[in-house]
């Protein structure tokens, strides 16, 4: 049996998904000779490789950079799973979404700045308007949520579609 292609992909939001996951400490032992980890902030790939099986995607759409990244998973990606309630619903990054972006940035990078004032033009990504969830900009297949999803509800979620069924969260997309 061929193993299935997995990602792990963080956005706008604070790993703490990436932490859970983690935390299936030796359930990760376990499903390792079915996986083959193509891509995550765990490991050292650069780019966002074709034919992914599965990917696990943390945190909201806030900037273009996520929007571009998004966007590029979803195109490889045979089944993407929304982890996470900043991924499923932006969450803690869609707290901004009640002010102007122009007067976030001056307020973070002009009126607080101590030294050197001025809002980024490089190196930071460019804000969207809004922060947004994942489905808004992509097809989602498995939505995860929690703040963060716990590891056994995690490690549920894969090793289900691992034995080819469907996560108990939802009933649309599978490896069978």
């Amino acid at each position: 049996m061929s193993k299935i292609r997995i990602a792990t992909v963080w956005l706008d939001g604070c790993s703490g998904c990436h932490m859970s996951f983690l935390d299936m400490d030796e359930r990760l032992l376990a499903i390792a000779d079915q996986i083959d980890l193509v891509y995550s902030p765990l490991v050292d790939a650069k780019e966002y490789p074709e034919n992914v099986d599965l990917a696990l995607v943390e945190g909201a759409i806030s900037s273009e950079d996520d929007l571009r990244k998004v966007k590029t998973v979803r195109s490889r990606t045979r089944v993407l799973m929304a982890l996470g309630d900043c991924a499923v619903t932006s969450n803690v990054p869609g707290m901004r979404n009640y002010f102007k972006r122009d007067e976030l940035l001056s307020r973070a990078y002009i009126e607080n700045a101590t030294v050197r004032p001025g809002i980024p033009t490089e190196v930071v990504p460019r804000l969207l308007p809004k922060s947004k969830p994942v489905h808004e900009y992509v097809d989602v297949d498995i939505y995860v949520p929690g703040c963060p999803p716990s590891a056994d509800i995690i490690f549920s979620a894969v090793a289900a579609l691992l034995d080819g069924r469907m996560p108990e969260l939802n009933r649309k997309a599978s490896f069978g």
